[in-house]
């Protein structure tokens, strides 16, 4: 269950160097987005940030849009970020073109919908997610089957970078914006 009074307080003022990032996600979002508010507190560590996710964002990705979105889904939901969950999980909606894929994030093996390559990628998530990581000889063969060494290395920055994200957030709790409905698996 999501802490509805964080133990550290978001910033009610950000710094003038997020000024520029604040004013963007309320054009897109209609607010700022919440972990803006904590991530604050260390601009310069926030741009950094920034520039890492938008490397991998970036029109040239070797992943494509909707499997980098299914990635950190999944990473949100074992971190059981509730932030990272609810904007994941729009961003999957939006790339896949319906809400399927998010509601069958949750039971990625039993379902249909994902693809052997998908599914390559969401056991490989899986496992560098675990404490400690769990990546066995098996996992790795069958990447190897779909993803070339550059992407499998693009794909690994990507898992650890939503690592980072969720468990900051999820440790801070850092609350859902609304973004998308989704559920947010029960914390241990």
């Amino acid at each position: 269950m999501q802490n509805d009074h964080p133990w550290i307080a978001p910033l009610k003022r950000l710094p003038f160097s997020l000024k520029l990032i604040a004013a963007m996600q309320k054009k897109h979002y209609g607010e700022v987005l919440n972990p803006t508010r904590w991530w604050g507190r260390t601009p310069g560590l926030f741009w950094l940030i920034a520039l890492f996710v938008g490397y991998l964002e970036r029109r040239r990705a070797r992943l494509a849009p909707e499997l980098r979105a299914l990635i950190m889904t999944q990473v949100s939901r074992q971190c059981r970020c509730a932030f990272c969950v609810d904007a994941n999980s729009l961003r999957l909606a939006q790339r896949s073109g319906s809400i399927d894929k998010v509601l069958a994030v949750a039971h990625w093996r039993e379902s249909a919908l994902f693809s052997n390559a998908e599914r390559a990628a969401l056991a490989y998530a899986e496992g560098m997610t675990a404490t400690p990581p769990a990546v066995d000889g098996e996992i790795k063969e069958t990447l190897l089957r779909y993803y070339s060494a550059e992407a499998i290395c693009e794909l690994t920055a990507l898992i650890a970078f939503q690592n980072l994200s969720a468990r900051y957030n999820a440790a801070l709790d850092i609350p859902a914006q609304g973004l998308c409905q989704t559920e947010v698996p029960p914390r241990a």
